[in-house]
């Protein structure tokens, strides 16, 4: 969310047909934009929703802070401190065992993270010699893997594995060629967003509707059948109440959708 003076936040469990929304803080004159991300961390076993606030001071720079807000246990949102790049348009999606990551938006060779239980923030060196601008870099979350994807070439895609994590070393790249997509729509960027138990990446058109899954043993693109919205995530089912979460103090509303989704 960028430049939105008046907006919401809401955790859902779609499963259940639950929905909370989240009290934000009164929005303030000197905010210049705000960014948000939801973790979730095994070690305190506690869900948690970030907050990115840039800020703008007379006759200093931008500056952003990073605030906390712990489902069921904090009452307000907590500050923990100044982060090293400005982040003013959203986080990635890449939530790897708990580490919230997002890039440089000027530079590409510096990846930060956030450590859900910590709260710690820490810089990952990203893979050497890339030539793509972080316009073009995305960071996902693949097979529990961090991943920095390479969709700036009309040709193929590049994904770049950290097959240990905080371990530069292991960065290891995989080129994917974009010629088995109908050819109306191969040469748009196509974002890595999840992989399939036997392997295949499902990857989705950038501002698009178009879905494919790519096989890396066959080598091949098939196209995949999508019903309504216009962007995709990875989701886990989860019988889970957001009731056990939050407490039952505060209010959990129920939303069941209208229009069944095959």
């Amino acid at each position: 969310m960028n430049n939105v003076l008046e907006h919401s936040v809401y955790i859902s469990n779609p499963l259940l047909g639950e929905y909370f929304e989240v009290k934000l803080p009164k929005w303030e004159k000197r905010i210049k934009c705000v960014a948000y991300a939801f973790c979730f961390s095994e070690t305190s076993g506690q869900y948690k929703v970030l907050r990115s606030v840039v800020s703008k001071f007379e006759g200093r720079p931008h500056v952003s802070e990073l605030e906390v807000y712990t489902l069921g246990v904090d009452e307000k949102w907590r500050n923990v401190g100044e982060v090293p790049e400005p982040l003013c348009g959203s986080f990635c999606k890449a939530n790897v065992n708990g580490f919230v990551h997002w890039m440089n938006s000027e530079k590409n060779d510096s990846i930060y993270s956030l450590n859900s239980w910590t709260e710690e923030v820490k810089s990952l060196l990203a893979p050497r010699g890339l030539t793509t601008s972080s316009y073009g870099l995305t960071l996902v979350e693949l097979g529990n893997c961090l991943c920095l994807c390479d969709t700036y070439h009309s040709e193929y895609v590049d994904i770049w594995w950290m097959k240990e994590y905080g371990i530069a070393e292991s960065w290891t790249k995989d080129r994917i060629w974009k010629d088995t997509i109908q050819p109306d729509i191969s040469c748009d960027r196509f974002i890595p967003i999840s992989t399939w138990k036997d392997g295949e990446i499902l990857m989705q058109r950038y501002h698009g509707t178009h879905v494919v899954s790519y096989n890396p043993k066959e080598k091949k693109f098939t196209k995949v059948k999508v019903y309504l919205g216009f962007a995709g995530t990875s989701y886990i089912p989860s019988f889970y109440s957001l009731k056990t979460v939050i407490g039952e103090s505060l209010q959990v509303s129920y939303a069941y959708p209208k229009v069944e989704i095959v």
